[in-house]
């Protein structure tokens, strides 16, 4: 049997373990509030393009995060036909690491490389590597194992989640949707757009596509906060006014946070993406003379205030060491930036990436830096966006990573920790939102409110340990600005409070120390003989045996807790019913497993299409859970099912 083994590079890492500056586990704490010490969110960045392509193999694979090297050594010696390692050009000394442990403790198994890192030249790669994937990685994968070709359309889509910390007490649990690939935008810089060749490559064809993912994540935790992976999810209007209008008809306010170019955002009002749940997006901001197409649309002051006033906050990214660029002008431009008041910025410096017009410019202009120009792995270790790769025509290196820090430091020390500048949104799209007409708004006013109120403990860690003085006296009128709306904190919330002092004394320390800063190995297996796994076919082999014109049967594994989804779709009457009963019946005696019955979809016309459903599975109460449609509107055969099946509440239930 053949088995796949998908793997990232191994911890530690980071610039304490001789990598780059922003090289770490984390986005937002490595790139965006790297300067804000304590206050910083923390979120670890999985390799989530691994588990999209074991979700959609036939063949057995198991995908690792962050093992060390003895889990990796441990994992292989299981023994695997092919071993994935996806890495990008500043973690590439750490893929040949990975490289050297294969070939040393699975010596026959075949190694596959990706990622963005695969820009580099085949003379560079082919030393580590028997197969070079440079393109969307389901389709490479089954043509290399033989597989049968699966259109996009049918690809499945994983579930796959985020855990936000702050004051390393849980914060916020946030579904990842992959919505597609590249970016058409074709910035002179950008690797995104330019490996897929300025193409997008749609994971997710329509608004229903990805509102239809969100309700699967819904299902499993009704709080739950989202973000949708593409570069430009607001280009395509249809798609996202489509997705607009199924938020609507749900009438869930959601929360959501996007991809959003200028020119994008300028396509709507503002209510429009509130209506969408959008209360955060990432922009563009690059340079105000850069004259990247992105940009044009509305004027930034006008739309970041209107944005702000619904509540939805800005993470603005901003480029230094473009070629008009100075010290005098970076200083404006930063200026003009802090002025906008966004939630969150990153600030990186303008770099040469393989198979980008900006790339070629460079080496055409011979404006390489020296040092790297004729060693790759220097080369590839400096390429974090913190160090300057090429020639500037007026600044020097050194200006350009100095100003750089200075931009990091001085929007934290003017503008303050990002949670409480993003508290300060929320209030605002709140006041915006509460009184409106439309009843999404309201909800979604609602829904701010309940994120403000669980913010109550974070205001006096902000009092105490705020960057200076002024920011501090800021943190205190916010503060008074949320009582006067929600109201004054109860007993348990200055609890709360105080305990999230000594918790961000922690963190401060914490961080000083490096101590638990490297995440625990995250394993997934899919498809996989292993202990509690063993009859997973039984299960998979179901859809084929029972899906008609009529009908239709997802199923699907949420591996952490070995629990099975069984999603029923359309109409399930007469014959076909009891057929069906009877299999999974069958399927249940051969492997009992937790499941979950989802019967949202179902269309019950007849009492006895669940009849049989409730004689075969009583007997399994304490494992069968069920998600029922709303009460109100169901058929009074699911009412029944109701009293005798608890309900899957998502992730605080009981199974």
């Amino acid at each position: 049997m053949t088995k796949v083994l998908l793997t990232s590079i191994c911890k530690p890492i980071g610039e304490k373990y001789g990598d780059g500056p922003s090289v770490g586990y984390e986005l937002l704490h490595g790139q965006v509030t790297r300067s804000q010490g304590l206050f910083s969110p923390r979120a670890n960045h999985l390799q989530y393009g691994l588990e999209y392509i074991g979700e959609n193999l036939q063949t057995p694979c198991v995908v690792l995060h962050y093992p060390s090297k003895s889990e990796l050594i441990k994992e292989l010696k299981k023994g695997y036909d092919y071993v994935g390692v996806p890495f990008v050009l500043s973690t590439f000394h750490r893929m040949k690491e990975v490289v050297a442990l294969v070939r040393k403790h699975a010596p026959k198994s075949k190694v596959i490389l990706g990622g963005y890192g695969t820009v580099l030249a085949d003379e560079q790669l082919k030393p580590h590597s028997d197969y070079i994937c440079r393109e969307e990685g389901v389709g490479f994968m089954r043509r290399l194992l033989g597989e049968p070709e699966l259109p996009v359309s049918e690809f499945r889509h994983p579930l796959v989640t985020s855990k936000m910390s702050i004051f390393s007490a849980p914060a916020s649990n946030t579904g990842l949707i992959f919505g597609g690939l590249g970016c058409p935008h074709g910035c002179d810089f950008c690797c995104t757009s330019h490996f897929y060749k300025r193409q997008h490559i749609r994971l997710l064809a329509t608004g229903r596509d990805v509102y239809a993912v969100m309700e699967r994540y819904l299902d499993h935790d009704p709080d739950m906060a989202f973000v949708i992976l593409d570069e430009d999810f607001l280009i395509n209007k249809t798609r996202a006014m489509e997705f607009r209008d199924c938020v609507m008809r749900s009438g869930k306010a959601i929360s959501l946070f996007v991809f959003g170019s200028f020119k994008a955002l300028s396509q709507y009002q503002t209510s429009e993406l509130a209506e969408m749940g959008i209360d955060g997006v990432w922009i563009g901001y690059e340079g105000t003379r850069s004259g990247y197409a992105k940009r044009a649309g509305r004027e930034p002051a006008e739309l970041f205030a209107d944005l702000r006033k619904h509540g939805i906050m800005v993470l603005a990214s901003m480029i230094l060491g473009l070629d008009y660029q100075n010290p005098d002008i970076i200083r404006e431009e930063f200026d003009g930036l802090m002025a906008l008041r966004p939630s969150l910025s990153q600030f990186l410096i303008y770099g040469p990436t393989p198979g980008t017009p900006l790339y070629e410019r460079v080496m055409k202009e011979g404006r390489f830096r020296d040092e790297y120009k004729d060693d790759v792995e220097a080369y590839c270790r400096s390429s974090s966006g913190f160090t300057c790769m090429l020639k500037h025509p007026t600044m020097s290196y050194a200006e350009v990573e100095g100003l750089q820090r200075w931009c990091f430091d001085s929007d934290f020390q003017r503008l303050g920790p990002s949670i409480y500048r993003v508290v300060e949104t929320w209030l605002d799209g709140y006041r915006t939102l509460r009184d409106s007409e439309n009843p999404i708004l309201r909800a979604k006013a609602g829904r701010f409110a309940k994120d403000i109120r669980k913010s109550y403990p974070i205001f006096l860690p902000g009092r105490l340990f705020g960057p200076n003085p002024r920011v501090k006296e800021w943190i205190a009128r916010l503060e008074g600005q949320v009582y006067d709306e929600l109201g004054a904190p109860t007993f348990s919330e200055k609890l709360m409070a105080l305990a999230s002092v000594g918790m961000a004394a922690y963190t401060s320390a914490a961080l000083r120390l490096d101590v638990s800063q490297h995440p625990k190995l995250v394993r997934t297996p899919y498809r996989m003989p292993e202990r509690g796994w063993e009859d997973l076919h039984v299960w998979e082999s179901l859809p084929e045996k029972v899906s008609t014109s009529e009908f239709n049967l997802r199923v699907e594994f949420e591996h952490a807790r070995r629990r099975v989804w069984l999603r029923l779709e359309g109409r399930l009457h007469g014959s076909q019913a009891e057929r069906f009963w009877a299999q999974v019946s069958e399927a249940m005696a051969q492997r009992r497993t937790q499941l979950v019955f989802d019967f949202k979809k179902l269309q019950v016309s007849e009492a006895k299409t669940l009849k049989a459903m409730r004689e075969r599975f009583s007997q399994y109460r304490d494992t069968v859970r069920v998600v029922l449609p709303k009460l109100a509107h169901a058929h009074p055969e699911l009412l029944i099912l109701a009293r005798i099946f608890e309900q899957y509440r998502g992730s605080g239930s009981g199974m």
